[in-house]
């Protein structure tokens, strides 16, 4: 271990006493003047002695240790010892920790400062202070040791014996004997440095030897990977040897097809030589052909138009008889009325069903299923309303709550009566829509001009009230249902209804 400079020598190197290495220390002393002049503006030593107690009453009065003169040492007889650098640091760290509880008039006046800094910083900071004042000031070491040795125990007793524990730590033993100066400190001083030195040389042989034998351990497990990667290399290389003997078979095999397949090549280039006339031959006969198919065309679009000029002609003429047979048809159905003399009648059929939801009992025979049609196409829909007086039945809930049935029953019925009033005025047919429900709903909307709404009576359904207004219509008359209930479908179509699904009459109210 290298050997440090005396205490008053790293005085002289290190920086000013005034000065700090923190901010909080810089503001503090960098306001005080260092320790050479404070000291020579304060009252000298001996005068301080002179003013207090002599130090052998204080030191009868206290538990208090035996060292030598004060008068001996401020002579300067012999110099102050060469210090360890970590007996050094122990002696700032014992004096900064019982700096504190001195009190205020024993503590110089540049480490009373000192004394108020914080634990950790006291013996960073104020460590050139500290060393300097116990250097030049004998009172205020003494005062430390009394501290010092106080809480030191039995090790501070054996120190001031002069004896030094063997199972003690040198560094403290060297730090106490310094403060303490008892007979023979410099020897134990000079012993602890020499036993700091020999461990820190006994620390640095066993680095030495803990890193020579990694070094041999890393060098053995080298050592061990390369005769692995050794082992490895010539598995590979054996390896290598075999896939090169496959691949030298491979090219072999290679040329050898790559000679067939030129040879190959030759003969196609020859065979396609030949097709190539082939197919130049029969372009040419080809093209020959399709001038031919071209005025065949033109003879045969001649004679569509002479037939499409003929049949526009016996077009004409059916039309001629097809209006005078609706003609005499027209005049035979105005004779029959007159002759019958119907008056226009002010109520249809549904409407007496309407009014009474009386059983009518008008079944009808096998005839009447001749009307029926087994259809659910949407777009028989607009065929069927294009029939003249044709009727729309259409159960209401099937359609809403299929279509919209996110909607309240209100909105839902709304919506439906007024997408079928659109109906009814664009095509004049009757329209009727029924609803469940034993006595009429209040707050329906007006009802709009060709839309008849109707509810089921109590007991009754709105199916069994459909299927009564169908057996309520005249034989021949059109008759639509809208319903994707399967019964009510089957039931209509009975009767000679045309049944159709929801699906149809949703599709229509979206598109109008």
């Amino acid at each position: 271990m290298p050997r440090s400079e005396p205490v008053g020598s790293e005085l002289a190197e290190s920086q000013p006493v005034g000065s700090a290495e923190s901010e909080s220390a810089g503001s503090e002393l960098a306001e005080s003047e260092p320790v050479g002049s404070e000291l020579a503006k304060s009252e000298p030593v001996g005068s301080e002695l002179a003013e207090s107690e002599p130090v052998g009453s204080e030191l009868a009065k206290s538990e208090s240790v035996r060292s030598e003169p004060v008068g001996s040492e401020s002579a300067g007889a012999e110099p102050e010892p060469v210090l360890p650098e970590p007996v050094r640091q122990r002696i700032v760290t014992l004096t900064a920790a019982v700096l504190p509880g001195l009190p205020g008039d024993e503590v110089p006046v540049p480490l009373r400062r000192v004394a108020k800094f914080a634990p950790n910083r006291r013996a960073r900071l104020g460590a050139p202070m500290i060393a300097a004042h116990l250097t030049a000031d004998p009172l205020f070491r003494q005062r430390v040791t009394n501290r010092v040795l106080a809480d030191a125990g039995d090790l501070g007793a054996a120190v001031i014996e002069g004896t030094a524990p063997a199972a003690a730590d040198p560094v403290e033993v060297a730090a106490l004997a310094y403060l303490a100066r008892p007979r023979g400190w410099r020897e134990l001083i000079e012993a602890s440095g020499a036993a700091v030195r020999a461990e820190s040389d006994s620390a640095v042989v066993a680095e030495l030897v803990r890193e020579a034998e990694q070094r041999a351990t890393r060098a053995e497990h080298d050592r061990a990977v390369a005769r692995v990667e050794v082992e490895k290399l010539r598995d590979e290389l054996a390896r290598v040897r075999e896939e090169l003997g496959q691949l030298r078979e491979e090219t072999r095999q290679l040329a050898r097809s790559l000679r067939e397949t030129q040879a190959r090549e030759r003969k196609a280039t020859e065979l396609l030589a030949t097709e190539r006339g082939r197919a130049t031959r029969a372009t040419a006969d080809a093209d020959a052909e399709l001038r031919r198919a071209r005025a065949r065309l033109a003879e045969a679009e001649a004679a569509a138009g002479v037939a499409r000029a003929s049949a526009k002609e016996a077009r004409s003429v059916d039309d001629a008889r097809l209006w005078l047979l609706l003609e005499t048809i027209g005049q035979a159905a105005v004779g029959l009325r007159r002759e019958l003399a119907l008056d226009p009648v002010e109520k249809l059929p549904a409407d007496f069903v309407a009014d009474t939801f009386a059983a009518t009992g008008n079944a009808t025979g096998a005839a009447a299923n001749t009307r029926a049609r087994d259809t659910d196409d949407p777009a028989r829909l607009d065929q069927l309303l294009a029939l003249p007086r044709a009727h729309l039945v259409v159960d209401g809930y099937n359609v809403t709550k299929r279509g919209f049935g996110e909607m309240s029953l209100e909105q839902q019925r709304k919506r439906l009566i007024t997408g079928l009033g659109g109906i009814a005025a664009q095509t004049g047919d009757e329209v009727t829509v029924v609803f469940d429900g034993a006595e009429r709903i209040h707050g329906l909307p007006p009802t709009p001009r060709g839309v008849r709404v109707l509810f089921s009576r109590k007991g009754e359904t709105a199916d069994e009230l459909i299927r009564r207004l169908v057996r309520a219509e005249p034989s021949g008359r059109p008759v639509v249902v809208i319903s994707s209930d399967r019964e009510v479908a089957d039931g209509v179509r009975r009767h000679g209804a045309y049944p159709l699904g929801a699906d149809s009459l949703l599709r229509r109210l979206a598109r109008s």
